[in-house]
C-alpha cells in the first residue's frame, strides 16, 4: 500500500473524530483549521504514526491547539453543543422536552467545569475513547488520567445538581435527573 493511499484511508477513517474533538476545544471554525493541520503534520510523519492512529492525531490536534492558544494569548471556550452534534448520531427517541431540559442542565454543567475536567469528561464520552488511548492524548499515565476522569466525574455530578437547582426543577416534575452518561472503558 502506498503512503498516498493509506494516508487517505486514514483521512477517511479518522476525519470526522479529529474535527469534533478540535472543534470542542476551540469551536467550529477553528477545529477546522486545527485538524486541517493535523492531517499535515500526518502526512509529514506517515511512517511515525502508531497503530491506532486516533490518539497519535489527537494527540497532535490537542498540541496545535495548545500552541495556538500560546501564540493568540487568549482562551477559547468549549464548543460543547457543536461537538456533540458532530458526534451524535441515529434516531432520538423519547420525549422531546425533557430531553432538551435534560441536555441543557448537563450542558449548563459541564460549562462550569474547568477545561481540563472538560477535555478529560469529552474525551471518554463524546470522542470514545478508553483510558489508555486518553491517557496518551493529554501525555500522562493511565493511572493519573483514570484519577483525573474520576474527579472530574464526581465534580460534574456536583455541577448537575446546582444546574437542575438553578433552573427550578424538581424531581416531582421531572421525574429524574439528567443522565449525564461518561462511559467507563
Amino acid at each position: 500500500m502506498t503512503d498516498a493511499q493509506r494516508f487517505r484511508d486514514l483521512y477517511e477513517e479518522c476525519h470526522p473524530r479529529v474535527l469534533a474533538y478540535a472543534s470542542s476545544l476551540v469551536g467550529r471554525q477553528v477545529g477546522e483549521d486545527i485538524t486541517s493541520e493535523t492531517f499535515t503534520v500526518a502526512w509529514r510523519r506517515m511512517r511515525d504514526i502508531p497503530t491506532p492512529p486516533l490518539p497519535w492525531l489527537l494527540g497532535v490536534a490537542r498540541n496545535l491547539t495548545r500552541e495556538l492558544r500560546r501564540r493568540d494569548g487568549r482562551q477559547y471556550a468549549l464548543a460543547a453543543e457543536e461537538a456533540q452534534r458532530i458526534i451524535a448520531s441515529g434516531p432520538h427517541v423519547g420525549d422531546v422536552a425533557a430531553d432538551v431540559t435534560e441536555r441543557e442542565a448537563a450542558l449548563q454543567a459541564l460549562a462550569t467545569l474547568s477545561d481540563a475536567d472538560r477535555e478529560v469528561l469529552t474525551l471518554v464520552a463524546w470522542h470514545g475513547l478508553g483510558p489508555r488511548q486518553a491517557a496518551r492524548v493529554l501525555g500522562c499515565a493511565t493511572a493519573t488520567f483514570s484519577v483525573r476522569l474520576h474527579r472530574a466525574r464526581r465534580r460534574l455530578e456536583r455541577a448537575v445538581s446546582v444546574a437542575e437547582g438553578s433552573a427550578g426543577l424538581s424531581r416531582e416534575v421531572r421525574g429524574s435527573r439528567p443522565k449525564v452518561t461518561v462511559k467507563e472503558h
